[in-house]
């Protein structure tokens, strides 16, 4: 567990960070399992899982395929609220030279389905031009669902790269 935070001498955000769900106990985020060997499989974060059709998807899953692909430099996935349920968007960062084609967006989906499941496919593949982290290098999708769902982003302070939650404001893709 991390000690403290760069520019945090009161520990403000760390405390907010991780003490804030569970007053005294530290809480990461991540879901994890333990198995049976002892052995640990780390799913991706708590608040960041996606659950299209109440299918609880860990975003790391999608990650290891989509980063695969030679095209893709980096990606976010996200849940939408959509029609009484959860729909799957994955943004790409595409390399410099690469479009995003109908054709990529098929080998995407593609790769998503043969190697996870029909309902880790994405309903919607959009190019976008950053995707945020946080100063300790974690992408942050919390943020990005907010953004796009018209809600307010806290702690902005945390992110190394703020500026990049303007690309996923007013998206009229996510908009049908």
């Amino acid at each position: 567990m991390p000690i403290y935070f760069w520019n945090d001498p009161d520990n403000i955000k760390y405390r907010q960070a991780y003490f804030d769900i569970y007053p005294g106990v530290w809480q990461h985020g991540d879901y994890i399992e333990i198995t049976e060997n002892g052995g640990v499989i780390i799913y991706g974060r708590s608040d960041a899982t996606l659950n299209p059709g109440g299918v609880r998807i860990g975003t790391a899953e999608i990650y290891r395929q989509v980063e695969s692909i030679p095209e893709i430099m980096d990606s976010l996935v996200v849940g939408q609220d959509w029609d009484s349920d959860v729909r799957i968007v994955l943004f790409v960062k595409l390399r410099q030279g690469s479009q995003l084609t109908d054709q990529l967006i098929e080998r995407i989906k593609t790769t998503i389905r043969k190697n996870c499941t029909p309902r880790h496919v994405p309903a919607k593949v959009l190019a976008t031009e950053d995707i945020p982290y946080t100063i300790s290098g974690k992408k942050v999708e919390l943020a990005v669902r907010n953004v796009i769902h018209g809600l307010e982003v806290e702690n902005k302070d945390a992110l190394a790269n703020p500026e990049a939650l303007d690309n996923y404001l007013d998206l009229p893709e996510l908009q049908s």
